[in-house]
């Protein structure tokens, strides 16, 4: 059983949603960024989340909910860079669990059969709806090399796509794997 660390990634600038989405607070009282660290924490031995400089608010608000923060200096390169970051912050991880500050709504149990795709050997794992591909994604170990390399703003793409055949798809009737917030259109329930 892979030990998995959760990296939650919260380093975007929010330009399109002109604002902090990430402190936008829920219906249900948490921010943004803070629903999305507790439901990633559930499923995982250890989180990690990355903030850009100067986002002191999030930093504490994800720090409060569980998550070791670490500022990227690089992130206005883009989500590779944050990503790439985080994995070199917890080099010693058996596997990670990638999930975004910005998709509050994805349930915990899509969470959990993720990362135990993970523990039972995949080497990417990814929950899936109706055909498509959502969040979080996991990452076997040996792929180490390969997110330490990322840059830019395609975040692990380039690895899933090298490295296809070895996806496992979870199939889950959750809406929330597909679902983020960009502007503030998107926290209107749908």
């Amino acid at each position: 059983m892979a030990q998995i660390t959760g990296i939650l990634l919260a380093a975007g600038a929010s330009r399109r949603f002109g604002g902090d989405k990430l402190s936008y607070r829920l219906p249900n009282g948490a921010a943004v960024a803070e629903q999305a660290c507790r439901n990633l924490a559930q499923a995982v031995d250890r989180l990690v989340a990355v903030v850009r400089p100067g986002a002191d608010g999030v930093a504490a608000t994800l720090e409060a909910a569980g998550a070791r923060v670490i500022v990227c200096e690089d992130a206005d390169s883009g989500m590779g860079a944050s990503l790439a970051c985080a994995v070199a912050a917890s080099a010693d991880a058996e596997a990670w669990l990638v999930a975004l500050a910005d998709m509050p709504w994805i349930a915990p149990q899509t969470i959990h059969l993720v990362a135990a795709a993970l523990r039972n050997g995949a080497a990417i794992a990814a929950p899936c709806r109706q055909g498509r591909r959502g969040h979080p994604v996991g990452f076997a170990r040996h792929l180490a090399a390969d997110l330490l390399d990322l840059h830019g703003d395609n975040g692990a793409k380039s690895v899933i796509e090298r490295y296809r055949p070895q996806l496992q798809l979870v199939e889950v009737a959750d809406p929330g794997i597909l679902r983020d917030i960009d502007t503030p259109d998107d926290l209107i329930q749908t």
